[in-house]
């Protein structure tokens, strides 16, 4: 608590106040990133250029002229958003050593204000899963495995045995930017959001993952999956940060036709203390099959905790929900075989060496740059897309996305402010648990309650709310009104305030403990 309330704004503060250079906090970030390797957070780790711009950022600092909050705050970003000068492979053979020419919006934005990037986080291949299993640099490992939480309430074997087969999934895809973030190695992370992809993995790190509104944020060298859905997320320690990197990150983008017109004007959040004139809407639709006991009892106290502080609480039914996930998937293998078509080892990434014939090559060339995921939801894709099939499926699947749409605003225009689902259906799964169940199974069971939003382009975010039985994070998804992200995040906060969360107990973060450091184990830079 000491931690999440009293160095709560300590971070940028002591920048500025010559208490820890951007240098000294870049090089303690590096340093814990290199101590947590075994995590497989990140796929490449951009030291030299993080310590330039982190002595940029110090001579900033020094003649007085910071560029803002974000100014020598180190960050991370997920390995599907273009860097210029720095790998970008989407953990993929399809696109490994490709080094892209320009940077994507967002990275651009968080550069212009100052911050520092660390390094590229690992993902599914091409973010597609829910487990951050699949990608071709082997699985991310959750801090919270190693976590005193998760030991001292996991039944005990051999240690090596323990070691080895005991620990969970971040989830996915957005799986290395929330264990990033979970074990203290940055202050905030980039993800990206098409079914549930950042809130999924920060719901199973304990972090607040933030999806904003459709068109909010520039989608500009993000390497799409589903043009229609994908939005970059925000994962951060607390609510307030998520709301600062919003503030510089939103906004309209040439580069982007689907962004926003009107200029976005950066907020901060109040600090919330009457929610009686609140109307949070609980679905009842989103008591989904698998939901687990304790989540259920969870969201129900999450509820009460409302009603009791004064906020009207009423059930509300979002009938087209059960269609969600079947529409989810042709519409999401549609997009991704059409977006898939651009690698086809002529312009960049892998080409096999296949030379007998230009269609022979490009076969090969998809076939050993794609991964088994990948390719199955190319030949789904192209399936719905055949001309006797199109009306059938894809025309359909269109029409069932309206209809998902129309039920939030009927709820919405029905005096609803925001909605209380839970995030995922149960606490993370053991690795060797997860793996036992295919791509498209896990996906489809772990996106059913994040999906939804992303159809509806809504703003959602993911609270941490408490530890499961297991000793490990359990969180809860708020739904809001289109580009409403200053009430999202206000009652998200005061929720967050509310439960309390705790903070990760690492003994890798333990042993890199100094005075300087002490500000990496804030919960806000803001």
């Amino acid at each position: 608590a000491a931690m999440k309330d009293g160095l709560r704004s300590q971070v940028s503060a002591a920048l500025k106040e010559g208490r820890v250079t951007p240098t000294e906090l870049c090089q303690r970030c590096l340093a814990l990133i290199k101590s947590t390797k075994f995590l497989n957070a990140y796929i490449t780790v951009a030291e030299e250029t993080a310590l330039k711009q982190a002595e940029e950022s110090e001579k900033r600092y020094k003649r007085g002229q910071p560029l803002g909050v974000l100014d020598g705050i180190p960050i991370a970003v997920k390995d599907n958003f273009n860097t210029a000068g720095i790998e970008t492979t989407c953990a993929s053979n399809m696109l490994k050593g490709y080094i892209s020419p320009y940077n994507a919006t967002v990275v651009q934005k968080l550069l212009d204000h100052g911050a520092v990037l660390l390094g590229k986080t690992n993902l599914d291949e091409f973010a597609m899963g829910s487990g951050s299993t699949d990608g071709v640099f082997g699985p991310v490992r959750n801090p919270w495995s190693y976590s005193e939480q998760y030991k001292e309430k996991s039944v005990p074997k051999s240690h090596s045995e323990d070691e080895e087969s005991n620990w969970v999934i971040t989830g996915g895809s957005s799986g290395g930017s929330a264990a990033a973030v979970s074990s203290f190695t940055c202050f905030a992370a980039l993800g990206s959001d098409t079914g549930g992809s950042t809130r999924n993995p920060a719901a199973h790190c304990g972090v607040v993952g933030l999806k904003p509104t459709y068109g909010l944020i520039s989608r500009h060298g993000l390497i799409p999956l589903v043009n229609s859905m994908d939005v970059p997320g925000i994962l951060t320690r607390c609510v307030d940060d998520a709301a600062v990197l919003l503030g510089s990150l939103a906004g309209h983008d040439p580069k982007d036709s689907t962004t926003i017109q009107d200029d976005f004007k950066p907020f901060e959040l109040p600090n919330l203390t009457d929610v009686s004139k609140l109307s949070i809407g609980i679905p009842k639709e989103y008591h989904a099959s698998g939901l687990s006991s304790e989540i259920l009892a969870l969201w129900s106290k999450a509820a009460d905790l409302f009603k009791n502080a004064g906020a009207k609480v009423v059930e509300v039914s979002l009938p087209h929900t059960r269609y969600s996930i079947v529409c989810y998937h042709v519409l999401c293998t549609a997009e991704v075989a059409s977006n898939m078509a651009r690698f086809d080892g002529l312009e960049y990434g892998h080409r096999s060496d296949t030379k007998d014939s230009t269609e022979r090559m490009y076969a090969a060339t998809r076939r050993e740059g794609f991964n088994d995921v990948v390719r199955g939801r190319i030949l789904s894709g192209n399936y719905f897309l055949l001309k006797q099939n199109y009306e059938k499926y894809f025309v359909k699947a269109q029409k069932v996305r309206r209809l998902i749409a129309n039920d939030f605003v009927k709820v919405f225009r029905s005096g609803v402010d925001i909605l209380l689902t839970p995030t995922t259906l149960s606490d993370a799964a053991p690795y060797t648990e997860f793996i036992q169940e295919d791509n498209r199974t896990r996906s489809a069971q772990d996106d059913i309650l994040t999906q939804a939003a992303n159809m509806a382009g809504l703003p959602a975010i993911n609270v941490p709310t408490a530890l499961s039985e297991r000793g490990l994070p359990v969180g809860l998804q708020f739904i809001g009104r289109s580009f409403q992200e200053k009430q999202l995040l206000t009652v998200a906060k005061w929720f967050e305030k509310q439960v309390q969360f705790p903070v990760i107990q690492l003994e890798e973060v333990k042993r890199h403990d100094d005075g300087v450091f002490q500000h990496q184990k804030s919960a806000s830079f803001s």
